[in-house]
């Protein structure tokens, strides 16, 4: 599994960090994705009623792109797959709850401080340093088993479906380890995924990242490389988020869409006249919405409280 975490800052600037992230993030989905193709056909899903006339069909130099977390999932794939890798002894009680914590406070917050992002990176990374790459691809596959499969949001399902049906490739991006990633497309039918990828060295990992976890600027540039290798116009394609994080990715495409936005992606959103979909509460935004369990979690609610006592001291 790609990485858990975060890698220390290079001396590279933030924007360098970030092509180089987003580099290595297409070419790692570009391989996967060949692979994908010369082997069994992918899941099939079924598209909901009431989809938008959107995507065109037969478009071939359109795709869409998806982020994970709270658009495609409930929840952070990354703490489910820590879940997993605690119940198979990787690491003991107190560092779950370190780690849970750390992801929580990114995700919840929205604070990327320095010394907090270094230590979140180290402790990370530590879990899969000196383990192979086929070993953590191998638990990924019994994880999405046992945490995620159910997660999926069916209204963001039936988004992704619609663009398959119309013969475009959709890819997922995230900044998940890559390997988690495309495990998940690949169980949903999807093309691929563009996320984090970790350093590894005749198959197993380094503990250490290439470029930086692929987050905010750096999918925009994941997804502009992708773009690029495989000749399509964003202008004609689309992006599905849920995070104002991710408003330089949306902006590179004709088609944004907020998903389960926070408030400062709807606001955005609502100003640019993006379309909205809004799956936790069952309410319709814009054209679309399906009911669905709102399931945030005990750990994100216990951890609301902090980020809010953190807001208040700063």
């Amino acid at each position: 599994m790609a990485a858990l975490g975060w890698l220390t800052p290079r001396r590279r600037s933030a924007t360098a960090r970030s092509v180089l992230a987003g580099e290595a993030a297409a070419e790692a989905a570009r391989k996967s994705s060949l692979a994908a193709e010369q082997s069994a056909g992918a899941e099939e899903g079924t598209a909901q009623d009431g989809e938008p006339e959107f995507p065109v069909v037969g478009d071939d130099r359109a795709a869409a792109f998806f982020d994970l977390d709270n658009t495609v999932m409930q929840g952070a794939a990354i703490f489910h797959f820590g879940r997993g890798l605690y119940k198979r002894k990787f690491f003991e009680r107190r560092e779950l709850t370190r780690f849970a914590w750390q992801q929580a406070w990114f995700r919840l917050a929205g604070v990327e401080d320095p010394e907090h992002m270094q230590d979140a990176r180290d402790s990370a990374l530590s879990i899969v340093k000196g383990h192979r790459v086929s070993e953590l691809m191998s638990i990924g596959e019994e994880i999405y088993d046992e945490y995620m499969a159910d997660r999926i949001w069916p209204g963001t399902r039936a988004l992704a479906q619609a663009h398959l049906d119309a013969g475009q490739k959709v890819w997922l991006v995230t900044a998940a380890p890559v390997e988690t990633a495309t495990i998940i497309a690949r169980r949903l039918g999807l093309t691929g995924a563009l996320g984090t990828v970790a350093e590894s060295v005749d198959g197993v990992y380094t503990g250490r990242l290439v470029g930086e976890p692929l987050h905010g600027p750096a999918k925009a540039e994941a997804v502009r490389a992708l773009a690029a290798a495989e000749g399509l116009d964003l202008a004609r394609c689309a992006a599905y988020s849920d995070s104002h994080n991710d408003i330089p990715m949306l902006s590179l495409v004709g088609h944004p869409y907020a998903i389960n936005p926070d408030a400062k992606l709807r606001k955005h959103a609502r100003a640019r006249d993006w379309r909205l979909r809004d799956y936790r509460t069952g309410r319709k935004a814009a054209k679309v919405g399906i009911p669905a369990a709102a399931g945030v979690g005990a750990l994100a609610g216990g951890t609301a409280a902090a980020v809010a006592l953190h807001r208040r001291r700063h």
